[in-house]
């Protein structure tokens, strides 16, 4: 019984995630290394990323069209320094943004790496525009463009819905141990 709850779980987690992956673009900043300048310099980046971005993004209704603007856009966010921009997809773990959470997943990301890429990282929303460390809270319009209850589900206060992600975590690192199993 216990492992059928547990089988049920996990399916549901897996679907709530992409589910919410069906309506993001993650941005994912790599500074060149920690120094304290490297350091700055991603967030100085971060912060170019998002002002290039948000005009071409205002008026997308969707993902896709996000993607889209992102595409056109990469040779000038390539022009902002020594950097490799990408948008493609990515994993991400469980992570809490003060005001809303994601559980773990795959989701498509804009990547942008600095120099030797060998640094902290910055990652956030760049679509729906949920950066809140760069920009003022997130605002209502930008939860909108999330799926129907989506918004609701990353927003809830209390640590319940990030309990309820780490089991996306738990379910993806089973399957990829038992997809081991099978191949080895």
């Amino acid at each position: 019984m216990a492992l059928c709850l547990f089988f049920l779980a996990g399916v549901w987690a897996a679907r709530t995630q992409e589910e919410l992956a069906g309506g993001l673009v993650r941005l994912h900043v790599i500074a060149n290394s920690d120094s304290q300048a490297d350091q700055a310099a991603k967030l100085e980046m971060r912060d170019q990323v998002l002002a290039l971005l948000a005009p071409a993004l205002e008026g997308c209704a969707s993902r896709e069209d996000a993607a889209d603007a992102i595409r056109d856009r990469i040779p000038d966010l390539e022009a902002l320094g020594d950097v490799a921009v990408s948008l493609g997809t990515e994993r991400y773990p469980t992570r809490d943004y003060g005001t809303f959470s994601l559980p773990a997943g795959e989701y498509l990301s804009l990547r942008v790496v600095m120099g030797a890429g060998q640094g902290h990282n910055w990652w956030c929303v760049v679509f729906p525009p949920l950066c809140t460390e760069a920009l003022a809270e997130p605002t209502e319009d930008a939860f909108q463009a999330l799926p129907d209850g989506e918004a609701a589900l990353i927003t809830q206060d209390g640590a319940g819905y990030v309990i309820r992600f780490r089991l996306v975590e738990w379910w993806g690192a089973l399957a990829r141990w038992l997809e081991g199993v099978r191949c080895s």
